[in-house]
């Protein structure tokens, strides 16, 4: 979208809420909606516009629905051209989106950046009116948001939405919209996703949807976030890359410094120093302890005399060290004795 482009959506979208506004012949009912909607300030509850209004909270509600009746049906009818106009726009920018999305993201997909409080208010309004779109308002489960009319009614989208939900859970690990696709009946996978944007307990990383609480899709902490970063390399990485890694990842708190890196690594048994500055998953078959343990590890399971180099090789799939440093453990620690040339066993076993 150009710069020009992006100006005139801006433009067609205020024009049209202001025209929807002057429909509205009193003042006090053109209060009400600005307020309810946040088309110029922030949202007001019905007992904030009662108090200033001077009339009862359920008033308040009343007159609200009676306008919005009043003005659903004038843009059914297309009676308000610029209201016409910007609803088609719209429903182009959620084609484009899979067809349903927050408010706040189909916001900005409709101006081309980040959009302000009121601009997302400003797309929530017109989407309450546009017979062709059905908005979900937001609660605890739901951000608030808007889907093609031809998706479902609010209570039909959120069912879909739960079923998406409920699905992941099932799955047990984070999943993509191409996966859920092959086990769900939707027509596209930016189908699905759309809809479990919708949804507070969904959060999605690099393509993987996963429940919120997952650290994985929604890594909340440092330690978190190392262990994404680690799982998604799938390999040993020296805590500068780690540092390096965050710093250049999609979180959304990602200004940590190498030494808090570093610090989290050495308290987290997750983590398995295998080298100089080295760290792994421990879920990858590295454990914990000195390379003397490992050599000890090594030995105890093989329950027989080792030549060094087998040992050499056996240590080197759990720690990157130099083979020297494993030979000099060989040598000087008193839990290992030397059975014959080049070859060792623990001392408890000889």
């Amino acid at each position: 979208m150009s710069q020009a482009e992006k100006t005139d959506t801006t433009k067609e979208l205020e024009n049209a809420v202001k025209d929807i506004l002057n429909e509205i012949p009193q003042e006090r009912e053109r209060e009400i909606i600005s307020r309810r909607f946040g088309l110029y300030d922030r949202k007001e509850t019905l007992e904030q516009i009662g108090e200033m209004l001077g009339i009862t909270r359920e008033r308040v509600r009343q007159l609200e629905k009676a306008i919005l009746t009043k003005l659903r049906i004038m843009v059914d009818e297309g009676k308000i051209a610029s209201a016409t106009a910007i609803e088609k726009t719209i429903i182009t920018n959620l084609s484009e989106m899979g067809r349903a999305a927050r408010i706040q993201d189909l916001a900005k997909h409709l101006l081309g950046r980040d959009s302000k409080p009121t601009e997302n208010a400003h797309v929530a309004f017109m989407s309450e009116l546009a017979p062709s779109i059905t908005t979900v308002n937001e609660n605890d489960d739901f951000y608030q948001s808007a889907a093609i009319s031809t998706v479902g009614d609010e209570k039909s989208i959120k069912s879909q939405v739960t079923d998406i939900v409920k699905f992941i859970k099932e799955h047990g690990k984070p999943v993509t919209g191409e996966e859920m696709h092959e086990k769900m009946k939707y027509e596209h996978p930016l189908n699905i996703t759309a809809l479990a944007s919708l949804s507070k307990k969904l959060a999605v990383l690099k393509g993987n949807w996963g429940l919120i609480k997952w650290p994985t899709v929604n890594p909340k902490n440092i330690r978190d976030k190392i262990f994404v970063i680690l799982e998604e390399q799938g390999k040993p990485m020296h805590f500068s890359s780690i540092a390096r890694a965050i710093k250049e990842s999609d979180f959304k708190r990602k200004n940590v410094t190498t030494q808090a890196i570093h610090n989290e690594l050495i308290k987290d048994p997750r983590f398995v120093l295998i080298g100089r500055g080295i760290y792994a998953l421990d879920s990858w078959g590295y454990s914990q302890g000195t390379v003397a343990d490992i050599i000890a590890d090594v030995l105890k399971k093989a329950g027989e005399p080792l030549h060094r180099d087998e040992i050499v090789k056996r240590v080197l799939k759990n720690r990157q060290v130099k083979e020297t440093t494993i030979l000099l453990n060989l040598q000087s620690k008193p839990q290992f004795k030397r059975a014959a040339k080049a070859t060792y066993v623990l001392a408890e076993e000889a």
